[in-house]
């Protein structure tokens, strides 16, 4: 998809994920598989609750989801459909 294809809320969501190195390193390291927070803490060397925080933002603006909210521990995220048009364009 080139640029001017993508939508202005797309374009917007990519600058959301660029200005922040984290969301950068999580969206990438959520490319194409289901993680639990902790490794995601590890590929990315980010501290957990940054971690946490991160993701929070990233489901804030639809880029990730959580399958399994209902658990305390091991809770697993993904991409969104959103999420993935974002990485593809990082």
């Amino acid at each position: 998809m080139s640029e001017s294809e993508l939508s202005d809320e797309i374009l917007t969501d990519i600058s959301f994920v660029l200005i922040s190195k984290y969301r950068t390193r999580v969206m990438k390291a959520l490319n194409g598989g289901i993680k639990i927070p902790s490794q995601l803490a590890r590929e990315c060397d980010i501290l957990t609750n940054h971690i946490s925080l991160t993701l929070k933002q990233l489901m804030g603006h639809d880029l990730v989801e959580c399958i399994n909210p209902e658990v305390r521990k091991g809770r697993l995220y993904r991409l969104t459909e959103k999420g993935q048009i974002v990485v593809k364009n990082l």
